[in-house]
């Protein structure tokens, strides 16, 4: 296994710095490591707005929503396995050709990728934040163990989705009763404890008060949890074939006022046929905004009373806008090379899909306002929501083409996406909260984000198809 897995990360490696090259790559840790070095400083600000004790709530959900977003794998190994795989990675591929069972290298794979991404997300931030801990006065010995905590928030995270994607695979019907029975669950705590529930999230209390037993009991959870999910994977296709009837053309023929019908009908059917677009749309959008709410909500009495659900249709917008690589996700110009399409049909196809799928956010902050008693709010929280996410889809589609996924790991990329999302998203934040129909006027979003879609389509037929 050590061997496959260094040969793994060196294939990561290649691949990410063939693509933008390696000092590119390189510096990717290190913005993430200067951005936490920096914010540290605005903690003393910070501190006179919110407490600590929930300053560092914050900080640990949004690593666990983070490790939520990226644990589908369960959900999409299969697909790596034997598509994408297929083409862009020979050792994930080497199951058909040498003695190594599908397993194992899925097992593999799935280690990479976890110590991948704490590399270069967990580690350098916390990284910076120690860095700047004799500047700020934060004890040394709180900003290690801000570190450890933080990589078992985001552990858990990935760990849950990992499980629950992993038994959604094998059967939707069992899936669906665990996310009911653990919806039902935290419902019924929070009735009885109040908001003082997000207060028992593990990783959190140990770093409020440090215990062994608590650590070793968080690990030993993880673990199991991890190597479960592992054993539930499994290479083939795990259900009987399923014979679908013609979907193309009453989608093609319901869809005839949009310019690309035919390529947005084989985008959505992709996603239904595949069962990904339903499993993304539990794993990486409705969980994770769930628990962003729940955590979120506990920060109400810092903010009017609009502007709770204002502010998580910003959020929800963000998440949202991840849409994009959903339709991305395992698709590229090389099949449609031999056809009379240009990237930039492509990409206009990929924007009126993820467009199309706005529906799911929209309804869920529809939701959301109504059962939260903001209904008075519905409106321009669901602006709000959908106008940002379009906005954020079209910087995307300029920054990265027809490979999001990929490019984002470009640190030039990621930069510029931050400033061009970041900017408006602190500019329309401070509006809203001053009055909530003031969140109407994001809709004026649409007008630049489709000014990036179309400079996206120039750039990107600028550029040689065989790098897509």
């Amino acid at each position: 296994m050590p061997e496959l897995f260094m040969r793994m990360m060196k294939e990561e490696w290649r691949m990410h710095s063939t693509i933008f090259g390696h000092v590119s790559f390189a510096l990717f840790p290190f913005m993430i490591f200067g951005i936490s070095f920096m914010g540290s400083f605005l903690l003393p600000h910070l501190r006179q707005a919110l407490p600590v004790g929930d300053m560092a709530l914050a900080t640990h959900v949004m690593f666990l929503v983070l490790g939520a977003m990226v644990g589908g794998f369960g959900l999409m190994g299969n697909e790596m396995m034997n598509r994408r795989f297929g083409q862009a990675s020979l050792l994930a591929y080497s199951a058909r050709s040498l003695p190594l069972s599908g397993k194992f290298i899925f097992a593999n794979f799935v280690v990479k990728d976890t110590v991948y991404y704490f590399f270069l997300w967990v580690l350098p931030f916390g990284a910076g934040y120690i860095a700047a801990a004799p500047f700020t006065g934060a004890p040394f010995s709180s900003a290690l163990l801000l570190l450890f905590t933080l990589a078992l928030a985001f552990m858990a995270g990935l760990c849950t989705v990992f499980l629950l994607s992993s038994v959604y695979v094998r059967s939707r019907a069992v899936c669906g009763v665990m996310v009911i029975a653990g919806g039902f669950l935290l419902l019924a705590s929070f009735l009885s404890t109040g908001p003082t529930l997000a207060l028992l999230f593990p990783p959190y209390m140990l770093y409020s008060g440090f215990s062994w037993g608590m650590l070793l009991l968080s690990c030993a959870i993880l673990a199991a949890m991890f190597a479960l999910s592992i054993l539930l994977f499994s290479p083939d296709e795990t259900g009987t074939t399923r014979v679908h009837g013609d979907l193309y053309r009453p989608l093609v023929k319901r869809g005839t006022f949009l310019q690309q019908s035919p390529l947005v009908a084989k985008d959505l059917i992709d996603l239904y046929r595949s069962g990904i677009g339903i499993g993304q749309a539990l794993f990486s959008f409705a969980i994770p905004l769930v628990v962003i709410w729940f955590f979120l909500s506990l920060a109400g009495s810092f903010l009017p009373p609009h502007g709770l659900i204002l502010l998580f249709a910003m959020i929800s917008g963000v998440i949202g806008s991840t849409m994009y690589t959903w339709v991305t996700e395992f698709d590229s110009f090389g099949p449609y090379a031999c056809l009379p399409v240009s990237v930039s049909t492509l990409i206009q196809s990929k924007i009126t899909t993820c467009a199309l799928l706005q529906v799911l956010p929209a309804s869920f902050i529809a939701i959301t306002a109504v059962l939260s008693g903001n209904s008075a709010d519905l409106i321009p929280a669901v602006a709000l929501c959908v106008s940002f996410s379009f906005y954020a889809s079209g910087v995307m589609a300029y920054l990265c083409g027809l490979s999001p996924s990929v490019l984002v790991y470009d640190v030039k990329v990621l930069f510029t996406y931050l400033v061009f999302d970041g900017a408006v998203f602190a500019i329309f934040s401070a509006v809203s909260l001053a009055h909530p129909l003031y969140a109407i006027s994001s809709v004026l979003l649409f007008f630049p984000g489709w000014l990036f879609v179309k400079a996206a389509m120039r750039r990107w037929d600028a550029v040689d198809p065989a790098g897509l």
